[in-house]
Order: C-alpha cells, then sequence, then structure tokens
C-alpha cells in the first residue's frame, strides 16, 4: 500500500519561509517522479514543483526563485521549500507521487500566508 505523509504547513508572515516534507513508504528509486500541487478556495488544483527520477525540476512561474524542490533518497523523502512567502501562496499543498501503477496523493497540508 502506497503511503504518502506530508508536514511543514502552518501559519507563517508575509515574506518568511516554511518547508514542506512528504516521506512515502515507496522506494526512491521505483519512483518516475514527485511533486507538490496546490489547491486555494475556489481554485483547481495547480503544480507547483516536481522532480523527476532523473533529477529534472519544473516549477510554477509564480514560485521560480522562490521555491525549491529537493529530496533525500536514503529517507524516501522530497521536500518543498518556500521562501519570501506571499499571501498568494496561501493554499493546501499536496504531496503527488507517480509510480508504475500510477499516481498518489497526500491528504494535503495547510500553508497560510498572512500578517
Amino acid at each position: 500500500q502506497v503511503q504518502l505523509v506530508e508536514s511543514g504547513g502552518g501559519l507563517v508572515q508575509p515574506g518568511g519561509s516554511l518547508r514542506l516534507s512528504c516521506a512515502t513508504s515507496v522506494s526512491i528509486y521505483t519512483i518516475y517522479a514527485m511533486g507538490w500541487y496546490r489547491q486555494a478556495p475556489g481554485k483547481q488544483r495547480e503544480l507547483v514543483a516536481r522532480l523527476t527520477n532523473r533529477g529534472r525540476s519544473d516549477y510554477a512561474d509564480s514560485v521560480k526563485g522562490r521555491f525549491t524542490i529537493s529530496r533525500d533518497n536514503a529517507k524516501n523523502t522530497v521536500y518543498l521549500q518556500m521562501t519570501s512567502l506571499k499571501p498568494e501562496d496561501t493554499a493546501v499543498y499536496y504531496c503527488n507521487l507517480e509510480i508504475i501503477t500510477g499516481n498518489y496523493w497526500g491528504q494535503g497540508t495547510q500553508v497560510t500566508v498572512s500578517s
């Protein structure tokens, strides 16, 4: 059974930083890609950042230069380091896993950027 456990969300002031973590029960070496998506109230879920097994990373234009996706193979964990946070970054952030059997989602973690 595929499991994704997210952590690291919370309330932060504009300009602040947060790091999200997503730990999986699946070996990192069997993963095609892992990514972070977000969904704000009344909006569609959108890609934030994605990292392939070959090390290629893609980012939404709105977060380029502020967010960094990375992974720790030994811990089967992917991270999203978020800096210079803005109120418009407020959303539920979801971890996504792409493996041979399909796509899997975490439960989501709330990120709120507000003064």
